[in-house]
Order: C-alpha cells, then structure tokens, then sequence
C-alpha cells in the first residue's frame, strides 16, 4: 500500500524532518568530540554493518577503477599513435632527403675511381643540360671560368672520359662528348698497343680510324687515351670495342653518355695549346653532310691526317 502525500503535506513533513536531521547530525558531532568512549560502541557497530556492504561493493569498484584505467590507456595510446603517424610521415621526409643524398654522395664517390695526379687542379660539376641532336653531342654543366674552368679541359667520369670542355662561360661551360662529329681523341688498344684516332659521328659508338697495317683488333678489346698530342694524359679509359663494321671498329663508350649527372673537369695546363674552334659556317657545312650520310671528302681526310700526324710520336 503506497501512501500519497498531497503537495502541502509533503511540504510540511520536508520542514519538519530537514531541521530535525539537522539537529540530531549536529547533536551526534559534539557528543563525538565531548565523549569518544561513549560513542565508540555506535562506531563499531556502524563499522561492522557497513563491512558487508563495503566488500559487496569493493570488485565493481575495483573493475570500474580498472576499466577507468584501461579506457585512459586507450586514449594515451591513440594519442601517442597519432604523434607517431606525425613523427613517420616527418621521417619519411627526411628519409627521401638522405636517399638523394646518399645517391648523391654515390655519384660523387665514383669520382675518385679515375683519380687524377694532385698536382693537376680539377673542378666537379653537374650536368644541367643536353644538346644531345641530331648535329651535336654534347653537355652544359653548371660550372664556368668563376669556378676555374677553361677551354681545352677533360671531362671524365668514375668510368672513364666523356669529353673536353669547348665552351665556357661565367657560370656555365660546353663538354663536346666523344661521339660528337667533331670529336677526335688520340687512343690505343690496350693490349696490341695499336695507335688510332677515335672519331665520333654523332652515333652511340665512335668508330676507330688509322689503325697501324696490320693491326689485329677483336671485339672487347679495351680502349684508353694514349697521351699523343697532350690533350689527354695516357691510360685514360675509353671505351671497349662492340663491333667491326667492315675495316672500321666500333666502339661502346664506358660512360653512359645519355645518364651524365656529376662530372669533373680535370686540368693538364693545356687549354691554351688548343687552336681557335672552327666559324660556323665550317661547323654547319660539316654537320649538313653528316646527315646526308656522305662519304667523307678527300680534303677532310687530309685533315684528319694532319690530325694524326699532330699527335704522332716524335
């Protein structure tokens, strides 16, 4: 049976009871604080009636307390794992940054494998353009007469020669490569010591021309400098022959001429032994019958021979 209480009753017993609970909780302090051995008996037994109850309630207690924990845990661990995302994606920047570099640093190891001799001064450049047409081969590297480059200065690689500085600017110089069509490099064969001239045509493989007679020459048969004529030291890696198209060999290049990315440029106190370059007019005439695909004239073959014979022994 439920007993309701109208709203003016309930009014009633509420000012009636809260005072009074008031009272007695006030009463019950100062005889606490007056008397501690006579309420002792009433604390122990409050103690011992709300024992069971504080027991019954200590394991949820404890799970909540734990599940508490554990849900904080999450969210430090969600935290933490989302400032890992950060400092991953951060890392993968620099990651990137230190692969460059690394492939970088590579490139500018595989200098030192054609090491020059120290007293010959040199200067490391990168490549920044190609005229790789059809009438010319060759490169612009960052680097000019500021950095101490001059005409006349050979262009190597960790691999081998690539050229010869025919142009130089303030801040940046032309390689002419060795399979440009004006391009003529004083060389021998590694193994028979047969002396020739290797020529570029502006194809992928210069070819090697004025072999001694008689000279035996077999594909893979290496190619060096051979120092005739002072533009190039000896011993300078070329190039190893690929091909006998005919009486003429071909050659394949060390140095992937068309992947130049770091190059030196090396020095030998020459560049003011070189003649004046050809007008252009001669320049474009040449040109004009390499790509008609003439036969070489005899006035050019004279040339050539007085080319070799600059450089022959004395």
């Amino acid at each position: 049976m439920v007993i309701r209480l109208f709203p003016a009753r309930r009014a009633a017993v509420h000012r009636v009871f809260f005072p009074l609970l008031v009272t007695l909780s006030a009463t019950v302090i100062i005889i606490g604080k007056v008397d501690r051995v006579a309420l002792e008996p009433l604390r122990i037994s409050a103690m011992d009636a709300a024992a069971p109850l504080l027991q019954a309630l200590s394991p949820p207690t404890a799970f909540f307390d734990n599940a508490f924990e554990v849900a904080r845990g999450l969210v430090w661990v969600y935290r933490e794992n989302d400032r890992l995302k950060q400092e991953n994606e951060r890392l993968l920047g620099w990651q990137q940054v230190a692969l460059k570099l690394s492939i970088e640093n590579a490139q500018l190891r595989d200098q030192l494998r054609v090491a020059p001799d120290p007293s010959i001064s040199f200067v490391t450049a990168r490549v920044i353009a190609s005229s790789g047409g059809a009438y010319v081969r060759s490169v612009m590297v960052d680097a000019g007469r500021g950095n101490g480059v001059a005409r006349g200065q050979a262009a190597i690689t960790g691999e081998g020669l690539i050229g010869r500085v025919t142009e130089v600017g303030t801040r940046a110089a032309r390689i002419l490569l060795i399979t440009d069509l004006n391009s003529r490099v004083p060389v021998l064969v590694e193994g028979s010591r047969r002396q020739a001239v290797l020529a570029g045509d502006n194809s992928e493989r210069p070819s090697l021309y004025y072999l001694e007679a008689g000279s035996t020459i077999r594909v893979g048969d290496r190619i060096v400098t051979s120092g005739q004529g002072g533009i190039f030291p000896p011993g300078l890696p070329v190039g190893v022959v690929a091909a006998l198209d005919g009486e003429v060999p071909l050659v394949e290049p060390y140095v992937g001429l068309s992947q130049l990315d770091y190059v030196r440029l090396v020095d030998y106190g020459l560049a003011n032994g070189l003649p004046d370059p050809l007008p252009s007019a001669r320049r474009a005439d040449r040109r004009a019958r390499s790509a008609d695909g003439g036969r070489r004239s005899g006035a050019e073959r004279e040339t050539s021979r007085a080319v070799l014979s600059s450089y022959a022994r004395p």
